[in-house]
């Protein structure tokens, strides 16, 4: 297949142009440089993006088969200043809807749009249990998700199937929440977050690419898609996976306190609990390779 794909060169993105590459498919990415267009030392083809000002090149989507929609700015990379979470919420809702735009307007359109979303959609839910019939809560990022979800309109109404993959935690060492926690459990630094109550909906970094690669492939999926492993733990219950795993002590915990004045508003999210899991997937016959948290932690290092 020639498939399309943005934010290809962040953590999940750039394991999924791994795995498509290895598996003989035509890669498309959509860069935002123009110097780094054209065709690409791995075998992929780049072609020129700009989703602020709904600019794509509109030649080099022709012929995809299907586009995986991964670009917007990392929620966890700064402080929630004004600037930045207005950077979050249009890095994803103007550029899911300059994406969208130019698929229909092609003259053939291809048949999948998987548009990124993150479990953050249903907001704090403390310890319920959370699928894709729950409702959307009323938090700065579950509004952000609501309008990145929406921004995909103009493809399925061109005829496109749309899915929103609404992802948790992707555990790896690579990148993410897994970059900054697993050295300092290796030091043997680490300790639970707040209480350590709060449900983290985790996936392995391998599932999540799996995934993807599923919603791709199956005709009978759309709308949204829970990527998360269908056992969610407490913050506390990985930290002691990453003890186990790492034989290490876990005797640091970070009173919420601390982290309120470290993260700032960011730390709502770190301190509040998703206890989402994957129904559909799960009903649709997906087989997880790191189901829990023990096996997830394992692969990640």
């Amino acid at each position: 297949m020639r498939i399309a794909v943005t934010g290809s060169t962040g953590l999940i993105g750039s394991a999924l142009v791994r795995s498509l590459l290895a598996d003989g498919h035509e890669v498309v990415r959509l860069v935002r440089r123009h110097s780094r267009t054209g065709p690409q030392p791995d075998g992929s083809t780049a072609i020129g993006w700009n989703p602020l000002l709904g600019q794509v090149e509109q030649d080099g989507l022709a012929g995809v088969e299907a586009v995986v929609h991964l670009a917007g700015a990392g929620v966890g990379d700064h402080r929630w200043t004004d600037a930045y979470k207005r950077e979050i919420r249009e890095s994803r809702a103007l550029g899911t809807e300059t994406l969208a735009v130019a698929l229909a307007a092609l003259k053939e359109p291809p048949r999948v749009l998987v548009s990124g979303s993150a479990v953050g959609w249903y907001g704090q839910t403390g310890d319920r249990v959370i699928d894709e019939d729950s409702p959307a809560g009323d938090d700065f990022l579950a509004e952000v998700c609501v309008e990145w979800e929406a921004a995909a309109r103009p493809a399925e109404l061109a005829g496109i199937r749309v899915v929103h993959p609404r992802t948790g935690m992707v555990l790896s060492a690579a990148g993410g929440a897994g970059a900054r926690l697993f050295p300092l459990f290796k030091l043997g630094l680490g300790g639970r977050l707040g209480d350590g109550r709060q449900y983290w909906s985790f996936i392995s970094l391998a599932d999540q690419v799996a995934a993807l690669r599923f919603l791709i492939d199956r005709d009978d999926l759309s709308g949204p898609v829970n990527l998360t492993a269908p056992d969610p733990v407490t913050n506390a219950e990985l930290t002691a996976a990453l003890g186990r795993v790492l034989r290490r002590p876990t005797p640091f915990p970070v009173p919420e306190a601390v982290l309120k004045v470290v993260l700032g508003e960011l730390a709502v999210e770190v301190v509040g609990s998703h206890r989402v899991v994957p129904r559909r997937l799960l009903d649709a016959g997906f087989r997880f390779a790191h189901p829990n948290v023990d096996a997830a932690v394992r692969a990640a290092l």
